[in-house]
């Protein structure tokens, strides 16, 4: 019975967090994005963030939907404060490739997101941090 149940792997879908400049606000901020590094469109995207202290303290919880993330490529979903990098910031990714339902938990833990952790990004021309 369990046995018979397949679970697909996401692959070449990652969460990443750029640090860019922001023209409006004269500042550096970081960026949350999703990049779609397959040879296929993404559909009904689903993505859930929150985080986690030691010390008992939640974020909020933010939700965002695309409704289909293009083919070797990336979107912009939402900007994270440096005040809740010590914590454990996850982000619950579900989406369709065809009819098959990929999930899957990326997770910063405390203090991972940092300029001492940015590489080259694929897809994009950029350097971030992968979440795993």
């Amino acid at each position: 019975m369990k046995k018979d149940i397949v679970i697909p792997v996401v692959k070449d879908v990652h969460i990443a967090v750029v640090k860019e400049w922001n023209a409006d606000f004269s500042s550096h901020d970081w960026i949350i994005y999703l990049i779609n590094n397959l040879k296929g469109p993404l559909e009904s995207v689903m993505i859930m963030s929150r985080g986690k202290h030691r010390d008992g303290r939640k974020t909020s919880t933010f939700r965002h939907a695309f409704k289909v993330v293009p083919a070797k490529s990336s979107i912009k979903v939402e900007l994270i404060m440096e005040n809740v990098f010590p914590f454990m910031n996850e982000f619950v990714l579900t989406y369709f490739l065809g009819s098959t339902l990929y999930d899957k938990t990326f997770m910063a833990p405390p203090h991972s997101i940092s300029e001492a952790n940015l590489k080259d990004l694929p897809v994009m021309d950029a350097q971030g941090v992968l979440l795993d």
